[in-house]
This record gives structure tokens, C-alpha cells and sequence, in this order.
């Protein structure tokens, strides 16, 4: 790869940001951009960047996909206004499933969720607000497993040979690119952002499309999301790297009330890991587990079966798609 990381013991995050600001400002000059807020820190920071470099010349939105976590636009937009940052949510609910109808192979998902992403809906909104720039958060570790062709990361555009001004009509500004997630929490907090947001664990760019195997339809995101609630409620305070629920495609018997419930299975994932390059399933007590699966069995009725992965990453991955 062209691009060095900059590693977390060498880095200086009131220097980085300064530098990187300055970098923004003159890309940009005296023109516009725009700018993606999904809540996660990567996409947080880069946003912080951006306005400390151009101010109101940097259009911030939260694209609604009908993929994130409940309640998620509204929260991370009320959240940035009480930093000074208005953010403004466009619900492109109905492109993104349509672009995934009937998609089921992972890589074909990942590529309907690029294309809707760049060209049809910031594509349009390049053309609406006359920016010419694109702020994206891509870290090091999406670089590296995109180029090694262990999975594609939707934010990979140019590392793949692809100009984004040719094909978007915009050029893409990537001030994180060299660091890890670590480094980029390091950062975050130099930036005074909220510690809900520099401790938060990651959340895959494809959203909740990456946490369903097979078709991803409005009903299965829908039943992962809540599965993702409780996941999350559980886990917040094991002070695990990352932790995640994801829906199988097959069914498996089950039995409610005496009779066969052939319903959905839903595994769960949690990793100890300090950058996501490797991993370590976090073993949990048991009674964590029996908690885990009483609540979504329950909570989400469609879900009989509820497993814990213990594969380490390799050969597994922290996602599953």
C-alpha cells in the first residue's frame, strides 16, 4: 500500500489535528463540501475536522439508509447540535432497499450500498449544494483489508483506481486514513468530543446490512435492530472492543407453548481486540450468556435460537459479511 500508517505511539493528536486542518482548508479554499455523520468515531472526528477548517462551509448530513441502530438520526443529529454543529438528516430509506432487493452475495451488497451512497445520494446532494468535496472518515485498517481482498469496505474508492471526480463529480478528502482506530479515539478526544462518542465501539460503514446474512429486506433489519439493542445494553460495561448481534439466513426449529416454533437463530459476537486487525472472542460468564439469549428470545419473538461465536479473528472476521 502507498499509504503509511501512522502509528498511535507516534502519534501527537494536537499536532495531527492542526495539520490536518490546515491540509482541509487549503484542498478546499475558498469553495464548499459536505460531509457524512453516522455517529461512530471515525465519521464524528472527521466532522469536527471539517468545521474547525471551513465553518458553515462544510454541509454535515446523517443519511437515514434504513440500516442504523434505533432512534440513531435523531439522536447523533440532537447530539452534534449541542457542540455547535447543525446536521441535517435525509431519509434515503427507499433507495438503499431497493438497491439491496434480492441481493444476497456480500460483496454485491457492499457494491449496491457504494454505488447508492456516492453516486445516487451524494451525488444528488453534491448537485443541490454546489460542493465540489467529499469528508469521509476511511481508517487504515479499511485500506488494508480492502487492498489484501479479505473484504471490501464501501469507503474504498480511490485505492481500488477508481476517480471520484470522474465517476461522483466530487473529490474525496480522507484525513484519518492513516490511523487505526485507536489513534482515531486519541484524536477524538483531542477534540473535545463527547465521551459517548470516542469510547463508542465500531459500526460497520454497510450499517446493519453488514449484521444479515442473505437478503437484506426492511423486516430482517428490523429484527436485527432490535437484537442490536439488547446486544448493546448487555455488553456496554464489559469494556469489550466491539460486540454485535447478526441474523442467519436459515430458519431452525424451535418450540413455544408446546408446539414447533420454526423460527430465526441470531448469533452473537464480542472481541477483545486493539485495532481490529485481530481478535479474541471475550468470555463471558455464562449467566451474561443465559441473560443474552433469554432477552431476545423473548424481546424479539421471531429469534428461537441465540449462539456466541468462539473463533478467534483469524480465521474469523470481527463482521460477518
Amino acid at each position: 500500500m502507498r499509504i503509511k500508517e501512522l502509528k498511535v505511539e507516534e502519534l501527537h493528536p494536537e499536532e495531527f489535528i492542526e495539520r490536518k486542518v490546515e491540509e482541509i482548508t487549503s484542498i478546499v479554499r475558498s469553495g464548499a463540501a459536505i460531509n457524512a455523520l453516522s455517529g461512530g468515531v471515525d465519521s464524528s472526528t472527521v466532522t469536527v475536522l471539517g468545521h474547525r477548517a471551513l465553518g458553515d462551509r462544510l454541509k454535515t448530513y446523517f443519511i437515514d439508509n434504513g440500516l442504523m441502530r434505533q432512534d440513531e438520526p435523531q439522536r447523533i443529529a440532537a447530539l452534534f447540535e449541542t457542540v455547535g454543529i447543525p446536521v441535517e438528516i435525509v431519509d434515503a430509506k427507499k433507495q438503499f432497499f431497493d438497491a439491496l432487493k434480492g441481493v444476497t452475495d456480500p460483496e454485491a451488497k457492499r457494491e449496491a450500498i457504494t454505488q447508492t451512497f456516492y453516486k445516487d445520494v451524494f451525488g444528488t446532494l453534491v448537485k443541490e449544494s454546489g460542493a465540489r468535496y467529499l469528508l469521509q472518515g476511511t481508517n487504515y485498517t479499511d485500506v488494508e483489508e480492502t487492498v489484501a481482498g479479505i473484504k471490501r469496505q464501501h469507503n474504498i474508492l480511490e485505492q481500488l483506481g477508481i476517480d471520484t471526480q470522474e465517476a461522483y463529480g466530487y473529490t474525496v478528502i480522507e484525513p484519518l486514513i492513516q490511523l487505526r482506530k485507536r489513534a482515531i479515539r486519541a484524536v477524538a478526544r483531542a477534540l473535545r468530543l463527547p465521551e459517548e462518542v470516542y469510547t463508542r465501539p465500531p459500526f460497520p460503514g454497510p450499517a446493519l446490512a453488514a449484521r444479515v446474512i442473505g437478503e437484506v429486506t426492511p423486516e430482517r433489519v428490523e429484527l436485527i435492530r432490535k437484537a442490536t439493542k439488547i446486544v448493546e445494553e448487555e455488553l456496554e460495561s464489559t469494556g469489550a472492543f466491539q460486540y454485535l448481534a447478526i441474523l442467519h439466513e436459515d430458519k431452525v426449529t424451535g418450540l413455544r407453548g408446546g408446539k414447533r416454533d420454526y423460527g430465526m437463530q441470531v448469533e452473537v459476537r464480542c472481541w477483545d481486540s486493539e485495532d481490529a486487525r485481530t481478535g479474541s472472542p471475550t468470555k463471558l460468564p455464562h449467566e451474561t450468556l443465559e441473560r443474552l439469549a433469554e432477552r431476545i428470545t423473548t424481546e424479539v419473538p421471531a429469534v428461537v435460537s441465540v449462539t456466541y461465536n468462539i473463533t478467534k479473528k483469524p480465521p474469523s472476521t470481527i463482521e460477518a459479511v
